[in-house]
């Protein structure tokens, strides 16, 4: 697949990124900065950027709140900024504790004292906060955009493209997929081939595409460029790489994973699994499809490669942020009420091979990908957007 390399981009501009995301106005807005720690009390005096292992949130401070201070924030048009901190929610997508902290170490309320008071709201966190963000959002009429994850690549690559080119190449890639009736996504893992139907129904495909505008209250999840579906159904199997390199297969059936399958590795995982699938069965529900759009070098992050184009993914777990109708309440437990997204990507699932990614619209079948390679049919809907002729010695 090509990616292109780091020095292909522009350097990071907070100001472009916040204009072009949220666009220029004449009113001025008051802004705010989230990040998540695991005792709330280091954000006073900002300790935490004396402490090891938060490399997120220094980021934070450093590129966002300093910068937004030293300058951009009158450029952008911003009356104020504020930093904030809550507890580390553990899993990605869970809905936070309420209970915030500001530099000075007052104790507030996360929902009544920051998400009802603020125009914009930029959520730099380890985990991802853009469900109940968004939820937060729609409730309480703010913009704002969840940045989890970030790092130098991300910094000087998915945060510093242009946006309104994303959104256009976003746009022109969801119409290619929009009102398919269903997707093939086919699997090589040590040997074995695995199939995985993903029906959609002819729904109207969805696009993340980093632009916020004025007058809707949404929350961009940066970096972005990607079209997703929330199944209707879903059935066969998949490939499921763990963290430490055991590999599962897992059985889907009716839109949810049913059973883990060894294939190598760690058998307590998959009991594991096994067990959270038979206590709490909305965690196995497939909650979204999603495909990448952007031309973006790997980032060791999900956030930036679930974007790049040639990856798909699959999401388990909840889907209201997405317009599913799978919300926390669902789940047996508070804990488990995360999205979970299953990336497919050669830096992040080497043992896994997508062979190829088939659609099914309007009863004819067309291949999309084929080994993370566009395929020439799928370029061909894309050309407008897309330096084809980067993919012109990968197609054959």
């Amino acid at each position: 697949m090509y990616t292109p390399k780091l020095n292909e981009f522009s350097s990071f501009s907070l100001s472009k990124l916040l204009t072009t995301c949220f666009g220029e106005t004449d009113e001025e807005l008051t802004a705010c900065i989230l990040i998540d720690l695991p005792d709330i009390a280091l954000m006073k005096d900002f300790a935490f950027m004396d402490q090891p292992d938060f490399q997120v949130q220094q980021y934070a401070k450093k590129y966002f709140y300093d910068s937004l201070n030293e300058g951009v924030m009158t450029e952008v048009g911003y009356s104020s900024v504020e930093f904030f901190a809550f507890k580390t929610t553990g899993g990605s997508n869970l809905d936070p504790d309420d209970e915030a902290s500001d530099v000075n170490g007052k104790l507030l309320s996360l929902e009544t004292d920051i998400c009802s008071q603020y125009d914009i709201i930029l959520a730099i966190t380890d985990y991802s906060l853009t469900a109940p963000l968004t939820a937060m959002a729609k409730k309480y009429n703010f913009r704002g955009a969840t940045l989890h994850g970030v790092n130098d690549t991300i910094l000087g690559s998915g945060l510093s493209v242009d946006y309104l080119k994303v959104s256009e190449q976003a746009e022109v890639f969801r119409r290619a997929l929009d009102k398919a009736d269903s997707f093939e996504l086919n699997f090589e893992v040590m040997g074995k081939t695995l199939s995985l139907i993903i029906d959609c129904k002819q729904q109207t495909a969805q696009k993340s595409h980093g632009l916020c505008p004025a007058g809707i209250p949404d929350v961009a999840n940066l970096p972005a460029g990607e079209v997703y579906f929330v199944p209707s159904s879903a059935e066969g199997s998949f490939p499921f790489r763990y963290s430490d390199g055991t590999l599962a297969e897992m059985v889907v059936a009716n839109g949810a994973i049913q059973e883990a399958i060894l294939l190598k590795g760690d058998e307590t995982l998959i009991d594991d699994r096994n067990q959270q699938l038979k206590d709490d069965p909305a965690t196995g529900i497939i909650g979204e499809l999603g495909f990448g759009t952007q031309l973006l070098p790997f980032s060791g992050k999900d956030i930036q490669d679930e974007k790049i184009l040639g990856t798909c993914h699959v999401a388990t777990g909840r889907s209201d942020h997405l317009g599913g109708n799978l919300t926390p309440d669902l789940f047996n437990s508070r804990l488990n009420a995360s999205h979970d997204d299953i990336l497919f990507a050669p830096p992040k699932t080497p043992e896994i091979t997508v062979s190829s990614v088939v659609m099914v619209k309007q009863g004819e079948k067309k291949e999309l990908f084929q080994n993370y390679i566009p395929s020439s049919f799928l370029l061909s809907q894309i050309d407008t957007v897309y330096p084809v002729e980067k993919f012109a010695s990968l197609v054959g």
